[in-house]
């Protein structure tokens, strides 16, 4: 008879794998790097809406941001995908990485001013966009060539327990700090971080293309589109995640709930509510090395997200409405896992970063258009009431997508054709040659 393993050890298998930290170099140095720097983007994150909000009053001037980030972020994110395949990626991080300091020193003598100003703001936000969109792909293509194939979940887990870490101090320091020592000081904080993450980068290892002497093209980017357009798996995973966070991505009227609420103070643990849950999840997060049905989890965890949201809406308790966030950042992390872990086991290396770009866009416009959406929602039928409404319509989406692509939710890591291909690509682990 087989011996029932102790408490412990079941305890001891939900933590985290960190077989990802103990194999390679480069997967420990983006980790503590993306700590640092989350910690300050955070920082700016809350502290941009909240002065836009004090110097217009407005919650459409605040969605408006997601309108002005909108167009940076497709043009240069499609267009940082097809630069991944064809420059060293270290050195696109680290130039963009500066770049993000140098606009958060304009938000600091902006904010330094007797008068601030509204439009270095917008400008500010899409420059971010803008870098971000080129930087994101090199950061997503990158994480396959340094993991192994068989510890890619674990490092999806850890790299979002690393986000969720620096998502739920950033938010709830930056309330504080804001609220009693001005947004100066938490620009401050922002320029401080981005220059020792600078630092970090450089010692990254290189990074060259696998297909030496390309350059970044418009065919490149067609040739890219087409292969996710063919992969009825991969184009689930980007459908799922823009029509969740299109409906159910409320954020920038979180200032406008909180004042519903009769709660001012808790607008900082509203923005780091869902992080809570994504964070308990990851921590929980071992179980997942063991799962091969990734799919499922990118389309549960969005229906959980969207049920989530909605409840947030609905409930006039500040404490549920909390509690329901922190449950709709578990949900969103599940989602995440899913995702990131299918496209780091089936895309091919040579296509990694123009698909890394088409990734920025599944995940990155899906926010900027729900934050248009909420705004304007809020500005016509109130705040609740676009947040619950959101919520519902983003259930329904996912449902309609997950009978529309069957593929996605069958996804198997063990039988999938892509999946054992790009196994069998890289049998050594991350020393091996990226193959074309």
């Amino acid at each position: 008879m087989t011996a029932r393993p102790s408490l412990a050890a079941r305890l001891a298998a939900l933590l985290p794998d960190l077989s990802p930290w103990r194999s390679s170099a480069d997967f420990r140095l983006l980790w503590v790097q993306g700590i640092v720097t989350y910690f300050g983007s955070f920082m700016a994150l809350i502290a941009l809406p909240l002065q836009i909000k004090d110097l217009t009053g407005s919650p459409l001037a605040v969605g408006a941001m997601g309108a002005v980030e909108l167009v940076p972020l497709i043009v240069c994110g499609l267009y940082g995908g097809a630069l991944a395949d064809a420059v060293d990626r270290r050195k696109i991080i680290l130039a963009s990485e500066a770049g993000l300091g140098l606009l958060a020193v304009v938000l600091l003598v902006n904010a330094a001013l007797p008068d601030p100003m509204l439009w270095p703001l917008y400008v500010v936000a899409a420059g971010v966009s803008a870098l971000a969109g080129l930087q994101r792909p090199a950061l997503d293509s990158l994480m396959a060539r340094i993991v192994p194939h068989d510890q890619l979940p674990a490092a999806a887990a850890l790299n979002s327990l690393r986000w969720q870490a620096g998502a739920i101090l950033g938010p709830s320091l930056a309330g504080l700090v804001v609220a009693y020592a001005g947004h100066p000081t938490a620009y401050s904080v922002t320029v401080v971080t981005f220059a020792a993450s600078v630092l970090m980068c450089r010692r990254l290892a290189p990074a060259p293309p696998v297909e030496k002497g390309a350059k970044p093209s418009l065919r490149g980017i067609v040739e890219g589109a087409r292969y996710a357009w063919s992969r009825p798996v991969l184009l689930g995973t980007y459908a799922i995640d823009m029509a969740a966070m299109f409906f159910a991505f409320p954020n920038a009227i979180f200032p406008f709930l909180a004042d519903d609420l009769g709660a001012d103070w808790s607008l900082g643990l509203m923005y780091a509510a869902d992080s809570v849950g994504a964070l308990l999840l990851g921590l929980t997060s071992g179980w997942t090395s063991r799962v091969r049905r990734h799919g499922l989890f990118v389309v549960c965890g969005a229906a959980v997200w969207g049920l989530a949201i909605a409840a947030a809406g609905w409930f006039g308790n500040v404490w549920l409405v909390l509690c329901c966030l922190a449950l709709a950042g578990a949900g969103d992390m599940l989602s995440g896992l899913g995702r990131s872990t299918i496209w780091n086991q089936t895309i091919p290396e040579a296509l990694r970063g123009r698909l890394a770009g088409i990734e920025v866009l599944s995940y990155s416009v899906g926010p900027q258009l729900g934050q248009v959406r909420a705004g304007t929602m809020a500005s016509w039928t109130g705040t609740r009431a676009a947040i619950w409404s959101g919520g519902v319509a983003c259930v329904a989406s996912v449902a309609l997508l997950a009978a529309a692509l069957p593929r996605l939710v069958t996804y198997d890591s063990a039988t999938d054709e892509d999946a054992l291909r790009r196994r069998a690509d890289r049998p050594e682990g991350p020393a091996a040659a990226p193959a074309a």
